[in-house]
């Protein structure tokens, strides 16, 4: 019987910033450092047309920030210009670390590739808009695809898409809440979703903890994605389900180990264990 446990060669390690860099560079600097020093492989951003993605009326209602008092101010404060990107972009080639982004509609996709990122990445919420799909794999970027939300039809609907155009994905088996519990994790869905597509699969979390990302990547991740923060007491809807930089080093570091530690199936008498054997065994004298 086989029981070795396949790994990657490698886990992609992700630090997802998101928003809650809560619309100042200087704190996704910040934020960009920690990655790079707990070893983290690339940072993600997230960008949004906000016309595009929100009615005027949801805009238009009273939500108290940090930006003023409706939600239009707070979703506009939160969103990086241009010029903001520039800067994010140069900053993370200074220091040697990828970064990409999840857009949330058509122009901000397209907005994207003047940058030339490596990977583009499907959020949960958009793994039912077939344009977007679409328009996201013709491109032929490597694309992380998020699986919340969603059930097995969905993501194969979803598949075929990148397939038709020949596009490189890889899924992340994801449960839309923040943070999420345990109960509902379903860490078993990396393998099923690995078995049922035949593709790479990795986990993009949402809960406080650090212990589920490293089982998912013992159960064969290929990639980890985590929402990190400066503090979980910072204004923002991600905070609390993010990683402050000593949890974050926690991740990555197990994370490394994993294979090392795993080893091989076959029992037998590792180095120096004779010699304890010959020392504790005393009736074999």
């Amino acid at each position: 019987m086989k029981l070795d446990i396949i790994l990657p060669d490698k886990i992609f390690i992700v630090a997802e910033i998101g928003i809650n860099h809560n619309g100042s560079v200087d704190i996704a600097k910040k934020l960009i450092d920690i990655a790079k020093k707990c070893g983290c492989d690339a940072v993600k951003f997230q960008k949004r047309d906000i016309e595009t993605v929100y009615t005027k009326e949801e805009l238009d209602k009273p939500r108290e920030s940090p930006w003023g008092k409706t939600q239009r101010e707070q979703k506009n404060g939160l969103e990086f210009s241009e010029s903001e990107f520039d800067e994010i972009d140069s900053y993370c080639k200074k220091i040697n670390i990828e970064w990409f982004a999840s857009a949330w509609d058509l122009k901000s996709l397209d907005f994207l590739k003047k940058y030339k990122l490596s990977n583009n990445k499907v959020a949960s919420a958009l793994i039912t808009h077939k344009e977007f799909l679409k328009h996201c794999a013709k491109q032929k970027i490597h694309t992380f695809i998020s699986t919340g939300m969603s059930n097995l039809k969905i993501i194969e609907d979803a598949i075929e898409i990148f397939k038709n155009e020949n596009c490189p994905f890889s899924l992340m088996h994801s449960v839309s809440v923040y943070p999420c519990p345990n109960d509902i994790l379903n860490l078993n869905n990396i393998p099923l979703l690995k078995e049922k597509f035949n593709c790479k699969v990795g986990y993009s979390g949402h809960e406080a903890a650090v212990s589920p990302s490293v089982i998912a990547a013992t159960l064969g991740a290929d990639s980890i994605e985590r929402h990190i923060t400066l503090d979980r007491s910072m204004y923002g809807s991600d905070q609390s389900a993010s990683l402050e930089e000593a949890g974050l080093r926690n991740l990555v570091n197990s994370v490394r180990k994993i294979r090392e530690c795993i080893g091989s199936s076959e029992k037998k008498f590792q180095e120096g264990e004779e010699a304890v054997a010959n020392k504790l065994r005393y009736w074999e004298r």
